[in-house]
Parts: C-alpha cells; sequence; structure tokens
C-alpha cells in the first residue's frame, strides 16, 4: 500500500490584494527575512514574526557595549596611576581623561538612540 507524503505543494491559498498591499507585504517578509508564503503561514497561524533589524540592532548594541567597556578599563587604568603614565606630564593627562569621559557619554547616547528604535521612542523605558 503507497501512501502518498502530505507536503505544502499540494494546498495553497489564494489571497486578493491591492498592489500596495502585495508590496508592503513583500517589504514586511524582506524585513523579517523570510519568504512571502513563510511571512504569511506564520502571521496566519499566530506567530510573531520578528524582524532581522531587531537583530542587526542588537549587535549594534553588543559593539557599542563592548567600546563602553574598553573605554571604561582604559580610564580605570588612568585612574589608578598605572606607572606605564609615569612619564606623562599631569596637564596632558587631565585632558586626555577629558577626553575619554567625552566618549564614554557620547557612546551612552549611541547606545540609548538605538534602545530607543529597538523599544520604540517610549521614554518610559528609559527614565530612572
Amino acid at each position: 500500500m503507497k501512501h502518498d507524503k502530505v507536503t505544502r505543494k499540494h494546498t495553497h491559498l489564494r489571497v486578493p490584494v491591492l498592489p500596495e498591499e502585495k508590496a508592503l507585504i513583500e517589504k514586511q517578509a524582506k524585513a523579517a527575512g523570510r519568504s512571502v508564503a513563510a511571512y504569511l503561514r506564520a502571521l496566519g497561524m499566530g506567530y510573531e514574526v520578528g524582524s532581522i533589524l531587531d537583530a542587526c540592532m542588537v549587535g549594534d548594541l553588543v559593539k557599542i557595549n563592548a567600546d563602553q567597556g574598553r573605554l571604561g578599563g582604559l580610564l580605570k587604568m588612568w585612574l589608578t596611576n598605572d606607572e606605564r603614565f609615569a612619564g606623562f606630564e599631569e596637564a596632558q593627562m587631565r585632558r586626555t581623561i577629558g577626553v575619554v569621559l567625552s566618549k564614554i557619554e557620547e557612546t551612552q547616547q549611541a547606545l540609548l538612540q538605538l534602545a530607543m528604535k529597538v523599544y520604540g521612542d517610549d521614554d518610559e523605558n528609559f527614565s530612572g
């Protein structure tokens, strides 16, 4: 007895859409990293379709966080009077530390901006 394997190739749904709707669906499927069929199937079955952009932003946040850690480590080394900096003038060190502090502040702002893009511009998520 032969059993036919049921695949998605055998059953199709036809959904009439306007050209603008088709373009929007294709755009959103691409942003989610899926084919139109996979995107619509996931939505139709009640799954939340994530975005590739969210994953890219999380990657950017990780990179910025790593930069923040390196800057903090450098600042800590300067503030602990490391002997590697014994030959530097105090005024030069103060200027350099000031530059590093401003870079840390810029990095914090970049983190905040990316976080706001990921979570939306709702300031309630970022107050504190």
